[in-house]
C-alpha cells in the first residue's frame, strides 16, 4: 500500500488543504492520503496552535466524505517538537508493508535541506511537490532527485494564518473552509 503522508497543523484544515489531498488521491500512484495532524512543528510556535484534538476533529470533519483521506494523530504519540525523520521512522517499524511518500509544497522542498536528517528522508522516501508561489531560493538540485515528483495540482495560495486573521477581524472566511469545519469553528468562536 502506497500512503502519502500530509503533515500540517492544519489550525485550520481548509479547502486549499483538500484541493492538494484530494488531487492526489485521485491523481497519483498513492493508494491513500493520510492527512497528518502535527502537535507541534519545530518552525512555528505554539501559542497560536488550538488544542491537537480540536484540530484532529477538525481533519476529521473535513475527510469524513473522501474514503482515500485519512486522518493520522500518529505525530501525538511522539516525542514534541516534532521532526518528519522520527516519524518516517516510527511509521516505517510500524506499518513495514506500507511504503511513505511525503507530500510538500514547492516552498517546504525549498527548505527541506534545513529539516532534521534531510538526506535520509530523500534516501529512502518519495516525495511529491506540489506547487506553490515560492519565497526565496531553495536548493534546485532537491527538485532534480529521482525520488521528487513535481505534481500538477492546481495552485492553491490559501494560508491558515490569513483564515485566522479573518475570522479576528470579522470577516466572511467562510467559501475557504469545508463546510463542517466552518460549522465547528462558528459555533465554538475559535480564532475571535
Amino acid at each position: 500500500m502506497k500512503i502519502g503522508l500530509y503533515f500540517g497543523t492544519f489550525n485550520p484544515i481548509h479547502v486549499g488543504h483538500m484541493i492538494i489531498a484530494n488531487h492526489l488521491a485521485e491523481y497519483s500512484d498513492l493508494d491513500q492520503i493520510w492527512m497528518v495532524v502535527t502537535p507541534h512543528n519545530p518552525h512555528k510556535e505554539k501559542r497560536t496552535l488550538l488544542d491537537d484534538y480540536q484540530r484532529l476533529h477538525m481533519v476529521h470533519l473535513a475527510t469524513e466524505d473522501y474514503p482515500k483521506i485519512k486522518p493520522s494523530d500518529i505525530e501525538f504519540k511522539l516525542p514534541q517538537p516534532n521532526y518528519t525523520v522520527n516519524t518516517l521512522v516510527h511509521l516505517q517499524e510500524k506499518f513495514p508493508t506500507y511504503e511513505f511518500s511525503l507530500i510538500m509544497g514547492e516552498d517546504n522542498l525549498n527548505s527541506l535541506h534545513k529539516w532534521k536528517n534531510y538526506e535520509y528522508i530523500l534516501e529512502h522516501h518519495a516525495i511529491y511537490v506540489y506547487p506553490r508561489i515560492a519565497d526565496g531560493e531553495g536548493l534546485p538540485e532537491l527538485i532534480q532527485q529521482a525520488q521528487v515528483s513535481k505534481i500538477k495540482a492546481p495552485v492553491v495560495e490559501i494560508s491558515s494564518t490569513a483564515i485566522r486573521e479573518g475570522i479576528a477581524n470579522k470577516k466572511n472566511v467562510r467559501p475557504l473552509l469545508p463546510e463542517k469545519v466552518w460549522h465547528y469553528l462558528d459555533q465554538n468562536l475559535f480564532y475571535r
